[in-house]
């Protein structure tokens, strides 16, 4: 008599972990210790939304060991399309499990009864097909996956650091936008001494929740400001790019004023950017940075204040030209230039991504090439040792975007892709000189025609996550393409007779 053997679930490996155990008991103690009444157990949308659901504290072992179920349709931000159907998932489909990952317990500092943990999404433990398995629509999941397996593959740890720019607007009184919190003048101290109150909140919350501040400045943008944190491995940058957010969100609550991550608000001024700056390194450590906590009554888990620190960075140069990257850099490059196109659906992920674009004038990023110090190109070497991306804004989902740049190098790595020269001149003088220069996509339609072509972006988006994704943007895209705007209605009103 054959007797069926039942294969352990990912679920089952993943709260089963070895060391997992301890962990929880460590939280628990945390809980205790901090006074922790309530957590919110959260994970990243499609659009980098933060969702989940919370719980009493009282109930954090049985929530680690069972997790919490949510609607599929959650990782879609439970949204309609515009015909009013759901978004991804009909309400038939099944329920996703939310596992909490207890290295991530953070109390928040707005509120101390309260703690936040990262969650892994998984299907639904009795689902007929794929019962317990990863889910493919969880953008955090899928990049720690992709990463691991870049990392067995080529020995080589993905470093970034990011540049969230973003407005502080004034609110009217009906509490609608009501222009910038301060004057549009780069780099003017005045200027950013007028949200000192702002910046130094945000500061300390951030510190407290384990980013590593590290630089600032006013940009040019009517209360346009751009916080720094340290560049780390690509889940941790990931997961402290969507906590800065939920940061400073709080913090224009206690203000009374917006922060707005909308990355073209204004026509005429600078865009909110979020470059991404890259390293691929081998070897290092983990190194805990305290921040000003105390180190043996962190308010947090030890793991939100660890960064990877030393080893080998394969992009510094390995020729007598201290300009150009080394051999594993240039390869890398060479993949992210090749993608380009594909990767703009990710990093310029909104119809108004592209208004940035068009507004020419204010150094973003329109063409398919690379250089050193180039701002006119949409990859630059901005020091050496790293190289920074530039097609990206703030409103990117950061865990698939890190995931699409991981691919892209990927492919680069293992075919050996040539980049070609870098650019030195200013790339529109390039082509008046007679350069053939591709231009990256100009609209959100054409940029997800272009991720359609391209199977090593998308093998960023793994199992259903595609379809999702792809799903959202056309939904956006035709939106906006059945709207009639303010600039229709100056248009053609009068148009004739």
């Amino acid at each position: 008599m054959e007797h069926r053997v039942e294969s352990v679930t990912d679920i089952e490996k993943f709260v089963d972990a070895p060391g997992r155990k301890e962990l929880v008991a460590e939280v628990r103690k945390k809980i205790d210790e901090l006074g922790i009444e309530y957590l919110y157990l959260q994970f990243v949308s499609v659009t980098g939304r933060i969702m989940g659901k919370g719980i009493p504290a009282d109930h954090w072992e049985s929530i680690a060991k069972k997790g919490f179920q949510l609607v599929y349709g959650a990782t879609m931000n439970l949204f309609v399309n515009r015909r009013g159907d759901y978004l991804g998932y009909g309400p038939e489909a099944a329920e996703l499990v939310g596992i909490p990952e207890p290295e991530t317990f953070m109390q928040l500092p707005w509120d101390k009864r309260v703690a936040r943990l990262w969650c892994t999404l998984f299907r639904n433990r009795e689902e007929r097909v794929q019962p317990g398995a990863f889910l493919t629509a969880d953008a955090r999941g899928n990049l720690r996956r992709i990463h691991d397996q870049f990392q067995k593959d080529h020995g080589l740890q993905l470093r970034h650091g990011t540049e969230p720019e973003m407005m502080w607007l004034k609110k009217d009184e009906s509490g609608q936008p009501n222009g910038g919190y301060s004057n549009p003048y780069c780099y003017h101290i005045d200027q950013f001494e007028s949200l000192r109150p702002v910046y130094m909140r945000v500061i300390e919350y951030c510190r407290k929740m384990g980013l590593d501040m590290i630089q600032g400045d006013h940009e040019d943008s009517p209360g346009q400001l751009e916080l720094n944190f340290t560049f780390d491995d690509a889940l941790r940058t990931a997961d402290r790019l969507a906590t800065y957010r939920q940061i400073c969100a709080q913090v224009a609550r206690e203000f009374g004023i917006i922060a707005c991550f909308m990355c073209k608000p204004f026509m005429g001024v600078s865009a909110n950017g979020c470059h991404h700056n890259i390293s691929l390194w081998r070897g290092g450590k983990d190194e805990m940075k305290a921040l000003g906590n105390d180190a043996k009554k962190l308010p947090g888990m030890a793991q939100n204040y660890v960064y990877s620190t030393g080893g080998d960075n394969t992009f510094m140069p390995d020729t007598d030209d201290i300009q150009l990257p080394g051999k594993v850099g240039l390869h890398a490059i060479g993949g992210i230039v090749k993608h380009l196109g594909g990767l703009t659906a990710i990093g310029c992920s909104t119809v108004n991504s592209y208004r940035r674009l068009w507004d020419t004038g204010f150094w973003a990023p329109v063409f398919s090439d690379w250089g050193f110090q180039n701002r006119t190109t949409g990859l630059r070497v901005s020091a050496p040792g790293r190289f920074e991306y530039r097609a990206v804004d703030a409103m990117v989902n950061p865990h698939l975007m890190a995931a699409a740049l991981i691919k892209a190098m990927d492919d680069g790595l293992k075919n050996n892709l040539d980049p070609g020269k870098p650019e030195e001149r200013n790339i529109y003088q390039a082509m008046e000189a007679g350069k053939q220069v591709k231009k990256l996509p100009m609209t959100l339609g054409d940029a997800l025609a272009a991720l359609e072509k391209d199977d090593v972006i998308r093998s960023a988006m793994p199992g259903e996550m595609y379809r999702l994704y792809d799903e959202y943007k056309r939904d956006e895209w035709e939106r906006f393409m059945a709207t009639v705007t303010e600039w229709d209605l100056r248009t053609y009103m009068d148009c004739l007779p």
